[in-house]
């Protein structure tokens, strides 16, 4: 088999390999812009969720909490005793 190398055939397969280069090109602009979308719904969430229990924590101000131990049913807080320092 001969094969000749025309001006035609050289075109063309110059125009497939830039072709290929701007679809790969494309593509990972595409994929980077999807990434950054999801980076910032995360961000986004992650804003939100804090100024919830900020929220919440601003509620709960003065209110008293009593813990108790969930093996026993009895309260695992102990008295302390506190002394003056002179």
């Amino acid at each position: 088999m001969i094969v000749e190398a025309s001006l035609p055939g050289l075109l063309r397969t110059l125009f497939i390999i830039g072709g290929v280069f701007l679809l790969l090109r494309f593509l990972g602009q595409l994929m980077i812009a999807k990434r950054n979308m999801e980076e910032e719904r995360r961000v986004n969430k992650n804003k939100s969720d804090f100024k919830e229990q900020k929220a919440k924590a601003r509620g709960d101000i003065g209110k008293t909490k009593i813990l108790r131990n969930k093996k026993t049913g009895q309260s695992s807080i102990e008295d302390v005793e506190f002394e003056e320092v002179d």
